[in-house]
């Protein structure tokens, strides 16, 4: 599949740069890792330095930062204050995007099918089991669905894709609150477990009456069918740059120790539902100075000139008041001589 070539060539040019002396170590998320393959592209290219980023999940991510085996860690989950104190931890957020479903159905177009957040609480609790139940056509009254088994695909890693999807589910579904809740790793009671958004997408795409939550760009490149959804408003909105942006704007960054933000199931009549930013986990007090200072330098640089490549996969950049604020940060609490 196409995504799949996306993935070998990215992760062949990033093990190319690994000759270089100041290499830039870094691993977690799979949500930013198409931006982040496109950044470290360009960052060779533009400065000679590499970035070799393992797109392995947040909670492995989380794992090999706080074991110093990277020079940064990289997670969809946000670290509360207190984890980031105990820790000796800097956190702050790279860009934001949209999780989207996407589904494999017959016939049925991208942004034809009308999801709300309940009803996916219950095809993931289990209790909708066929695309022809009547609280899907309740919301799709001029769709065609047909008599076909829903398959139900989740993330089986430590993932802050499924942190974000069930911190929304836990908003919208009071039961699905109650009964698995919200974390990087959950209690699944039905469906398929795949490793990465990668593995969610190309799992959907094979397998008919499937239905999964991945990152925006994933189903953009493995030319998936995403769904629309009815936000919190009562408004049925398509996962568009607008609709990301709309949620985004929410954010009060400022005044959110730790850059500690979860901005699912937003307010506003064009916001997406299921939005969320990503971050990078750094020590106070680096071993190796000049990695940290190496790491600092490419993350200045994508905020300086990624823009438009993050906005090319429907990726949100930053605010520029809010790498501000994290540049503040870095001299704050970071050390850098």
């Amino acid at each position: 599949m196409f995504f799949r070539t996306f993935i070998s060539a990215a992760a062949i040019a990033a093990s190319v740069t690994c000759a270089v002396a100041l290499d830039i170590s870094g691993a977690g998320a799979t949500f930013p890792f198409p931006i982040y393959a496109k950044w470290a592209d360009s960052y060779k290219k533009d400065t000679g330095d590499g970035l070799n980023y393992q797109s392995i999940g947040s909670g492995a991510g989380v794992k090999q930062i706080k074991a110093k085996t990277v020079t940064f860690g990289a997670t969809d989950a946000p670290l509360t204050p207190d984890e980031l104190e105990k820790a000796g931890l800097a956190q702050f957020p790279m860009v934001m995007g949209g999780i989207v479903m996407v589904v494999n159905i017959p016939g049925v177009k991208p942004g034809e099918l009308v999801l709300d957040g309940p009803t996916i609480a219950q095809i993931y609790l289990g209790a909708i089991n066929n695309w022809n139940d009547p609280a899907i056509k309740k919301l799709n009254p001029k769709l065609d669905l047909p008599n076909l088994a829903i398959a139900n695909v989740h993330r089986a890693d430590g993932s802050g894709t499924t942190f974000n999807f069930t911190n929304y589910l836990s908003k919208v579904s009071p039961e699905w609150k109650s009964k698995i809740g919200e974390a990087t790793t959950v209690e699944w009671p039905s469906g398929i477990g795949a490793k990465g958004n990668d593995g969610v997408a190309n799992n959907v795409a094979t397998t008919k009456g499937a239905i999964g939550y991945v990152e925006f760009a994933y189903a953009d490149q493995n030319k998936l069918t995403f769904t629309s959804m009815i936000n919190q408003a009562g408004k049925t909105v398509a996962p568009t740059m607008d609709a990301f942006q709309a949620a985004a704007s929410n954010a009060d960054w400022e005044n959110s120790p730790g850059f500690y933000n979860i901005l699912s199931n937003q307010k506003g009549e064009k916001s997406w539902p299921m939005t969320a930013a990503t971050f990078i986990l750094m020590p106070k007090k680096p071993q190796n100075l000049d990695q940290s200072n190496a790491a600092l330098k490419f993350f200045r640089w994508a905020y300086e000139k990624g823009d438009k490549m993050a906005m090319d996969l429907d990726y949100i950049p930053m605010p520029d008041n809010v790498v501000s604020l994290v540049e503040k940060m870095w001299e704050k609490d970071i050390q850098q001589k």
